[in-house]
C-alpha cells in the first residue's frame, strides 16, 4: 500500500469528497431504496457535504481527509456531541481501498485528535445497511447504546425505517 497521509480538509477535496460521498451511498442502497437514498445525498450535499469547511465551523468540529498515491480515499468528520464528547461522522473508505487498514488508521487519528481536544468519549452511529461498519465499530471497542428506526429523512438519516446503531468509546 502507498504511505497513507491523513490531514484536514481543503478547499481544493470539496469535489472529490462529494465524489466519494456519492458513491459509497450508491452502494450501499437497498434496490427498493434507490430514490430514498438519491434524496438523502442530494439533501446530505445541500446541508454539509457540499459546504464542509462552514459546517464543520459552524459546529464546532473539523474534517479530515486520507490520501495515497494522490488520491482522495477516505474520510471523516469530527463535530461536538456533548460536554467532553465528539461524535464520528463520514467515515468513509473508497471502495477500492477497503481491508488495507486504512479506516483503523483513521479511527485511531479521529481517537487521537479528541484525545489531544480533552475529550472523553467519542461517539458515532451507523444503519443496517452498513454491517460491516457495526462489525468495525464494535471490534475496535465501541458499546452499542441505543438503536432506532429512523422514519424521517436527514443530513444524518436516510429515513425509510432503516434501523440505526448508536455506539460509544470512552477515550
Amino acid at each position: 500500500m502507498a504511505p497513507l497521509n491523513i490531514r484536514q480538509f481543503g478547499e481544493d477535496d470539496a469535489r472529490d469528497v462529494v465524489v466519494l460521498f456519492t458513491m459509497v451511498n450508491r452502494l450501499l442502497a437497498p434496490d427498493t431504496m434507490k430514490e430514498a437514498f438519491e434524496h438523502y445525498i442530494q439533501n446530505s450535499i445541500d446541508d454539509e457535504m457540499g459546504r464542509i469547511a462552514e459546517y464543520y465551523a459552524e459546529k464546532g468540529g473539523g474534517f479530515w481527509v486520507a490520501e495515497a498515491d494522490g488520491e482522495l480515499i477516505g474520510m471523516f468528520g469530527l463535530e461536538p456531541s456533548g460536554t467532553d464528547a465528539m461524535e464520528l461522522r463520514r467515515m468513509y473508505v473508497h471502495p477500492d481501498w477497503r481491508r488495507q487498514g486504512i479506516a483503523n488508521t483513521m479511527l485511531r487519528t479521529a481517537e487521537d485528535l479528541c484525545r489531544s481536544e480533552g475529550c472523553k468519549r467519542l461517539d458515532l452511529s451507523t444503519s443496517e445497511v452498513q454491517p460491516d461498519a457495526l462489525a468495525f465499530y464494535r471490534a475496535a471497542g465501541y458499546a452499542q447504546t441505543r438503536d432506532e428506526v429512523a422514519d424521517a429523512a436527514t443530513n444524518k438519516t436516510i429515513g425509510g425505517g432503516i434501523r440505526r446503531y448508536h455506539f460509544e468509546k470512552t477515550l
